[in-house]
């Protein structure tokens, strides 16, 4: 397989055969993201794509989920993402899904029309990254879209049968706004009712924007209870119709995984028990992203 840079996928994809079709993110100006710095956007050509189809069809040949990489996929032409989705049918028709991450400016770009043939020849997942549903933390984190602007988009995600994972933050903002952060997500997470929801704690990384905010003391971190009222407060506050919350990343003080709406009440009162001191919280030694 052909691979630049450094390769990230959602963990639901740890057994995905993982085709880079498009090498950093289309947006690259989030300022708490260091994935992609310094990499600029291509899109990988179809010889270098369709060669990595051929070697999958020879080595993984019973691995039945594939992630299209990097960073932002689902912004490509629809004329070529047809033709990859097409090719990946024929070639390895044992993948029964598709995955992509998408953000709200590559999915405006795409009709509901257009996303329901992408389903259709097998796209079956988009993971994309609110992080927040305050609009004040968004535009200051340069995420490129409003609250209203990721509803929509989740909506029009789940309305052509794709199912859509989405990606918040915790602590993304600040110690200030940490209340309403979370109050403001478990509305538009509400709003959104994704399939899936994963949870992550903000790990500021030298290099980025955020970084320098913090090392200037005009961004404070939120202590690690307040991060887990954060938790709290968004499960709280979310109401889904049938969806799985994961907050069991590496970067969590305390793992949760659950369905909601019939898993709420007993995930508040573990975190309960936590805030309260009966649970030990992952020591920051053994936090990653």
């Amino acid at each position: 397989m052909h691979y630049q840079g450094t390769i990230y996928r959602p963990p639901s994809e740890a057994n995905s055969i993982l085709l880079q079709v498009t090498t950093g993110c289309s947006h690259n100006k989030c300022n708490f993201c260091g994935m992609y710095k310094g990499q600029r956007f291509t899109i990988t050509p179809d010889e270098i794509i369709f060669a990595d189809i051929d070697y999958a069809v020879r080595h993984f040949p019973h691995a039945r989920r594939l992630f299209l990489c990097d960073g932002d996929a689902l912004v490509l032409p629809q004329s070529k993402l047809v033709t990859l989705l097409e090719r990946i049918k024929s070639r390895l028709p044992q993948v029964t899904r598709v995955g992509i991450y998408a953000n709200s400016k590559s999915l405006q770009s795409k009709t509901v029309e257009e996303l329901q043939v992408l389903q259709q020849l097998g796209l079956g997942i988009a993971y994309m990254g609110l992080e927040s549903g305050d609009d004040l933390t968004l535009a200051g984190m340069n995420k490129g879209a409003t609250s209203t602007e990721m509803i929509e988009m989740g909506r029009k995600t789940k309305a052509t049968g794709i199912r859509l994972s989405v990606t918040v933050l915790l602590g993304i903002a600040g110690a200030e706004r940490s209340e309403t952060h979370a109050v403001e997500t478990g509305r538009v997470l509400s709003a959104m009712d994704p399939d899936f929801v994963g949870v992550l704690s903000l790990m500021i990384e030298p290099g980025t924007l955020l970084h320098a905010e913090y090392q200037a003391g005009r961004f404070a971190m939120p202590e690690p209870l307040a991060i887990l009222r954060e938790l709290r407060t968004i499960i709280a506050t979310t109401e889904l119709t049938a969806g799985l919350f994961h907050a069991n990343h590496a970067s969590n003080y305390l793992p949760i995984r659950a369905k909601l709406p019939e898993e709420k009440t007993a995930t508040l009162a573990l975190i309960d028990q936590a805030l309260a001191g009966n649970l030990a919280l992952k020591p920051e030694f053994l936090r990653a992203l």
